[in-house]
């Protein structure tokens, strides 16, 4: 986003939001116990015993799981946002897709698995009284659940917007509903709620904001914070890169992220996200090598 100079010449405008804070606490790795599993919709919501990690969980970060055994040929962690971490037990929320989410979608009550968490950065707290608008999209929802209700607790009016393609495919809309004012739901097919995009509801509810929060696929994710910056709130985004890795070593989940000094480097989403300012990320440049990020500066956290 650029605004006009006084001599003619493009200079970037101020940007609303800061670099997500670093976490409180350091992760722990840990074998846990699956004590809880349910199916929600097209997703499987697993409850572990894992008091170590949820006393150190914040809203926004996620876990890294060993998957297919310890004798498996699955080298990779997978990933999955927090949905909810209290009374020594982390929810998540699982989507099967590739081989190593369906292994952990299929975890029964009284298997045991390998997690390292918490990981990442949390969400940034809402400004002094603002009212927070939530955005989710498909099972991307459940990480905003935590996040509804510890801004409730603080005293923040909440609002929330959770979209989908189907039905099956929304996720934690009761969870959003017991916390918030409002609770807008769309499809794209028109099969729950109101037939269209979030980014429809976005627009209805974004004027009585003072912050969004947003989780879900990219493309909305890029939606969602163009309209807030469009309209001067700030934004902050969790996003949904692949992490191979999950501490920052792979470099496979970098994105081209605007840091506190103003340059943009590409930025880890496993350490310096996967929380970031909606107007930090340029979602145009993902993927591509930006111009501007190249050399030995190139890489680097978005914060001190």
């Amino acid at each position: 986003m650029t605004a006009a100079s006084g001599a003619g010449t493009a200079v970037p405008a101020p940007l609303l939001t800061e670099p997500a804070p670093r976490a409180a606490h350091p992760p722990v790795q840990r074998v846990v116990e699956v004590t809880g599993r349910r199916p929600v919709g097209a997703y499987v919501e697993l409850t572990l015993t894992a008091p170590e990690i949820a006393g150190r969980a914040e809203p926004g970060q996620f876990v890294a799981f060993a998957v297919g055994g310890p004798t498996s040929a699955h080298l990779l962690r997978r990933s999955i946002a927090i949905a909810g971490a209290a009374d020594g037990r982390v929810t998540v929320v699982v989507a099967p897709h590739g081989p190593g989410s369906t292994w952990l979608a299929g975890l029964r009550t009284g298997d045991t698995v390998d997690v390292v968490g918490p990981l990442g950065r949390p969400f940034p707290a809402a400004p002094p009284g603002a009212r927070a608008l939530l955005v989710g999209g498909g099972y991307g929802a459940a990480a905003l659940v935590g996040l509804a209700e510890l801004l409730r607790d603080q005293g923040h009016p909440v609002d929330a917007v959770t979209g989908a393609a189907s039905a099956e495919r929304l996720c934690s809309v009761d969870e959003l509903a017991a916390v918030a004012g409002t609770v807008a739901v769309t499809t794209d097919d028109g099969s729950a709620g109101r037939r269209g995009r979030v980014t429809d509801a976005v627009a209805e509810l974004l004027g009585d904001a003072g912050v969004v929060y947003a989780c879900g696929p990219m493309p909305m994710l890029r939606a969602v914070a163009d309209a807030a910056t469009a309209a001067g709130v700030p934004s902050y985004v969790a996003v949904e890169e692949s992490m191979a890795c999950g501490i920052g070593v792979c470099m496979t989940c970098v994105l081209p992220v605007v840091g506190a000094d103003g340059r943009t480097r590409f930025s880890r989403s496993c350490t310096e996200g996967p929380v970031f300012g909606g107007d930090r990320v340029r979602f145009a440049d993902v993927g591509a090598l930006p111009w501007d990020v190249v050399g030995a500066d190139a890489m680097g956290v978005v914060a001190p």
